[in-house]
């Protein structure tokens, strides 16, 4: 064995970082500068889900499934977000996929972990699907990601984790957000083609596929009583089946959530029994925080891949050359 090391994995936070599409622009400025007052001290205002950060139960919901009010941030436990970790390997999951229980069945099984035993309970789950090396502002990151949804969140709830920590945009695939047509401002962005992604995921996909993130063509094209069937206990609740449901599934039941987990996620990829810990801030009636996320483990169990450099800031300014992104086709320019 040997000694134990500290691996971050925590997205480098800035004015510039990349932010969910409708987020408001972190502001950082300076109240006192060593030129001036011989101390440098500066005031932060932004939105607490930025970067990598802890979601509450009071985030999504107004009531969890025991019937009580949802919590805030102050009535989690103090390691609601802490605990020995695995981390399974989801890399394998394929662009705008909808990660299910049978993904992580896989994952499971790939690690010599038996899906049907109970080795989670209790533990960290952390969700390594690569996409935390696309970290940016950028329609990769946020539209394509792949990502979870209903059969995800009771997958967790039936193995009992305590937290999800996943290296996506969200605890949920993009289109079962307001990205999509789901929530109060419904945006359906525009994506790549210049056209809604919903219509895109559908040309891609096909109709009855995205009928699962929509609640009403889901309705319209399978049911209603299909839709109670696998919805129902969430709009029981005074939810929208289809806008977020593995938040609310998993939140709902106390399971709590880490978005944007980043860093070195790679060096611990595909392992199990390390530390992870993770606090948010101790904020009243908060529902949610941004947090330092970090792994501790025994150094000669680290994947051996190089530490993670940031080139970007959040502007785009990747590397010119390979932009983040290995699924591209080069660009010819002779087609101009």
């Amino acid at each position: 064995m040997g000694k134990k090391v500290w691996v971050d994995l925590t997205h480098p936070f800035s004015a510039e970082i990349p932010r969910w599409p409708y987020f408001d622009k972190p502001v950082i400025d300076s109240k006192h500068s060593m030129a001036k007052g011989g101390v440098l001290t500066q005031y932060i205002g932004c939105t607490m889900h930025t970067g990598t950060h802890c979601d509450a139960p009071r985030h999504v919901m107004e009531r969890e499934f025991d019937g009580r009010r949802a919590r805030y941030t102050h009535e989690m436990a103090v390691d609601a977000y802490t605990g020995t970790a695995v981390c399974l390997d989801l890399t394998f999951v394929k662009r705008w996929e909808l990660i299910t229980d049978k993904h992580l069945d896989q994952a499971c099984k790939n690690m010599g972990i038996d899906p049907e035993s109970d080795y989670l309970k209790d533990k960290v789950l952390c969700l390594c699907t690569g996409m935390h090396r696309k970290f940016d502002d950028s329609k990769e990151y946020y539209h394509y990601s792949c990502g979870t949804g209903r059969e995800a969140g009771i997958w967790f709830v039936k193995h009992g984790v305590k937290c999800v920590a996943m290296d996506m945009q969200a605890l949920d695939h993009p289109l079962h957000t307001a990205m999509g047509n789901n929530g109060m401002t419904r945006m359906n962005l525009l994506g790549a083609s210049g056209r809604p992604i919903t219509e895109e995921y559908i040309e891609e996909f096909g109709k009855e596929s995205y009928a699962r993130f929509d609640k009403e063509l889901f309705i319209e094209t399978f049911g209603q009583e299909k839709y109670d069937e696998l919805y129902g206990p969430l709009e029981a609740i005074g939810c929208w089946g289809t806008w977020e449901p593995c938040h609310k599934t998993m939140l709902g039941h106390g399971i709590v959530g880490v978005e944007n987990l980043g860093g070195d996620l790679d060096k611990v990829c595909g392992k199990k029994d390390f530390e992870f810990f993770c606090f948010p801030l101790r904020w009243y009636m908060g529902d949610g925080s941004m947090a330092r996320c970090v792994a501790r483990i025994d150094e000669d169990d680290i994947n051996d891949v190089p530490e993670r450099t940031y080139l970007y800031c959040g502007t785009g300014a990747q590397d010119r050359e390979q932009f983040g992104f290995d699924d591209y086709q080069k660009f010819d320019a002779s087609l101009i």
